[in-house]
């Protein structure tokens, strides 16, 4: 079956799903347990989840809805209907937002002597500070747009903050317009820290938003301000590209970006006190009905209090600070053995991040390019960043004439302009950049380094070592988010590596991997094949069971496998942690399968399929989620761990701690409805604080 074949499986909706996983998050921001800035910041977290939800998803529901909204979505509703539902939990979702923020947070904030300066609570001292701030750095950079006949309303930028002016009166032509939009500039910053003699605490703020809305009038001398209100425009954001149709992919793409921040209006975001009248003027020029519009009570925009953490010095209202640990096998390394490759080459390695530190990838790289030896070094690149050490090293090896070849995937979503200028740096110094292969993002992570090496006869032989990862090659995330790396210099996988690489950059028929499942050609088949092979051994008598962990779980045929496995006695275990379309827990179809999700400190990431197998334990780490796009539109690699120990470490780092957690859990009925562990047991249990305690070394 491919991914055009009838839906026949009980599923949810995706689109609902996802707002679930958001709502988890929001329930971060709530939780009493999690420091105080940190809860901060799963606010913005939420509100930026949100924004990227209305930017793809809302916006191509939407597009749906125009072409036919009778269209019968996998879950066997329509997109019309959807649109209604989703529309409702959105609406419902910012106004929990919006509540925490005020009634929880800002309270407890100011407590702490961390305060917000709004416009209506300012003093004589504020009021003169934010008018210096707002004529010495806003005023010179603004350009009001008052509307008539010759200035029409004006194209605003995607997630832009605007405000339209009431005004009254007539200016120095003569002309009476009685609205004006002025945008705020984005090279702005959109938090101010206020002088603690001004303030009046230790850590006061104003936002942008609250500078120009008390001084915006300054703009428009002699006029009288009727109402000033905020608003803000999400637009369709996915681009379009027509791999087909184009011959240079990169310039193409160029072109799209630029048109990014003038999509489709799919959603409004209103401050609450803006009239009817202002609202319905607003929905008219963009395209929108009433309830594409969200009133807020307070900042249009609660991601920018992502930055206020970094703005304030007090570790206790912060996580505890962690030193990333190192695999006992590069520990010793680091006394005995100076080189990698003589680690690696003895042994697999397995790194798990961020419990573990990034550094050994950095380390792996920077000898590749120090080692004259090293003769090639071959890379995808998904997302890595702006600014990133492994990039400038990979830049470094080209420069000094190794072979370097870069698979950079252009196509990955708010990235693809990152990428196109690595790859032009990779380019300008000679290294081979490719951009994958038309029709299929590539997403796999791999990094393959072809070695000159000498053998005991005198013989000398070109010897291959790889990194696979379920992660991006992104320092920053690798903190942030929990993945597994494998270091090896396994002949069968660095074979198939080199295989890969070679699909991706040259031409000739498929030769099948031995060791490594890979997308689109045999991940989804070796999958189907791994979950009926357990369903045998459950139908001949045996212990049978499956434990997968991923982001995403939609792709139906998988799903009505799982069913089936479920049926057949198969125990199945999933830790999914955004949206899953299957339905545990259903009496006959599915009461065999567990579905939990984890939303704590870290952003799960990591991808894990695990298969008993008569007690073969197979087990693989992976880059895709059992989605239709990872399956067939998508380059991707499942890898196997093949050494004992390190396997034991997945099944307990990967998923025993987590079964175990009563603090950071979710678990899943049949209508998609989370419960929370939380409190349940007589012992506090965190899955990723004892991954903590026991791979990283905790400050305090």
């Amino acid at each position: 079956m491919d991914s055009s074949s009838p839906r026949r499986v009980p599923m949810l909706s995706r689109e609902l799903g996802i707002l679930s996983f958001n709502e988890r998050v929001l329930a971060m921001a709530e939780d009493r347990s999690v420091p105080l800035l940190e809860r901060l910041k799963y606010l913005a977290i939420a509100s930026s989840n949100l924004d990227e939800f209305f930017e793809i998803r809302v916006a191509g529901l939407k597009a749906q809805c125009r072409l036919d909204p009778n269209f019968v979505l996998d879950d066997g509703k329509t997109a019309a209907e959807t649109m209604r539902l989703v529309s409702q939990a959105a609406h419902a979702s910012v106004e929990r937002q919006y509540r925490i923020y005020n009634e929880v947070l800002v309270p407890a904030l100011a407590r702490q002597g961390v305060v917000f300066h709004m416009v209506a609570s300012w003093n004589d001292a504020q009021r003169a500070f934010a008018r210096e701030i707002f004529e010495r750095d806003v005023l010179p950079i603004l350009t009001p747009i008052a509307l008539d006949p010759a200035r029409p309303f004006p194209k605003v930028l995607n997630k832009s903050l605007n405000f339209a002016v009431e005004l009254s009166g007539k200016d120095a032509f003569g002309r009476s317009s009685g609205i004006a939009i002025v945008q705020a500039p984005r090279a702005l910053p959109r938090m101010i820290p206020v002088p603690r003699e001004i303030s009046g605490h230790a850590h006061g703020f104003m936002l942008l938003t609250s500078i120009m809305q008390g001084c915006v009038g300054e703009l428009f001398s002699g006029m009288e301000i009727v109402g000033v209100h905020q608003f803000r425009c999400t637009r369709n954001s996915d681009l379009f590209i027509d791999e087909e149709e184009i011959t240079n992919l990169r310039e193409a793409l160029k072109g799209e970006l630029s048109q990014r921040h003038f999509g489709d209006a799919v959603r409004l975001e209103l401050s609450d006190s803006c009239p009817v009248t202002m609202r319905d003027y607003l929905c008219r020029e963009l395209g929108l009905r009433h309830d594409d519009v969200y009133h807020v009570a307070g900042p249009v925009n609660l991601v920018r209090l992502m930055q206020v953490p970094d703005l304030i010095d007090r570790p206790d209202l912060k996580f505890k600070s962690f030193t990333p640990g190192l695999p006992e096998s590069l520990r010793k390394g680091e006394e005995k053995q100076k080189s990698l490759f003589k680690v690696i080459g003895k042994q697999d390695v397995l790194v798990h991040h961020p419990y573990q530190s990034f550094t050994p990838v950095l380390d792996f790289m920077r000898e590749a390019v120090n080692d004259p030896n090293v003769v090639a070094i071959k890379q995808t690149i998904y997302r890595t960043g702006n600014q990133s050490e492994l990039m400038e090293l990979l830049v470094e090896a080209a420069r000094r004439g190794k072979e370097v070849t870069a698979v950079v995937e252009l196509m990955a979503r708010f990235d693809e302009e990152t990428n196109i200028n690595w790859a032009a740096r990779l380019e300008e110094v000679g290294a081979h950049v490719v951009y994958g292969v038309v029709g299929h993002k590539t997403h796999a992570k791999a990094l393959l380094v072809v070695r000159r090496e000498q053998q005991r006869g005198g013989a000398v032989r070109l010897r291959r070592y790889c990194h696979l990862g379920t992660g991006n090659y992104h320092p920053r995330t690798a903190r942030l988010y929990t993945d597994f790396g494998l270091f090896t210099a396994d002949e069968q996988i660095c074979a198939d590596v080199h295989e890969l690489f070679q699909q991706l950059t040259g031409l000739g028929k498929l030769k099948l991997p031995k060791a490594l499942w890979q997308s689109p050609f045999t991940m989804h088949q070796n999958v189907c094949a791994a979950i009926r092979h357990e369903i045998a051994n459950a139908k001949a008598g045996k212990k049978a069971l499956i434990m997968a962990r991923m982001n995403a779980l939609l792709e139906d045929q998988v799903i009505g496998l799982l069913y089936e496995a479920s049926q057949a006695g198969v125990k199945v275990v999933l830790i999914v942690r955004g949206v899953c379309a299957l339905k545990p827990g259903v009496k006959g179809l599915s009461e065999n399968i567990e579905v939990r999700s984890i939303v704590g400190r870290f952003l799960e990431h990591s991808r894990i399929f695990y298969f008993y197998d008569d007690g073969n334990e197979h087990v693989l780490l992976s880059s895709a989620d059992w989605m239709d796009r990872n399956f067939f539109r998508r380059v991707e690699v499942a890898f196997p761990v093949r050494d004992r120990k390190l396997k034991k470490r997945v099944i307990d780092e990967g998923f025993k701690a987590h079964l175990a957690d009563n603090t950071l859990a979710w678990t899943m009925d049949a209508e998609g409805r989370y419960t929370r562990l939380q409190g349940r047991g007589a012992t506090r249990r965190a899955g990723q604080e004892v991954l903590l305690a026991s791979l990283a070394r905790v400050a305090g």
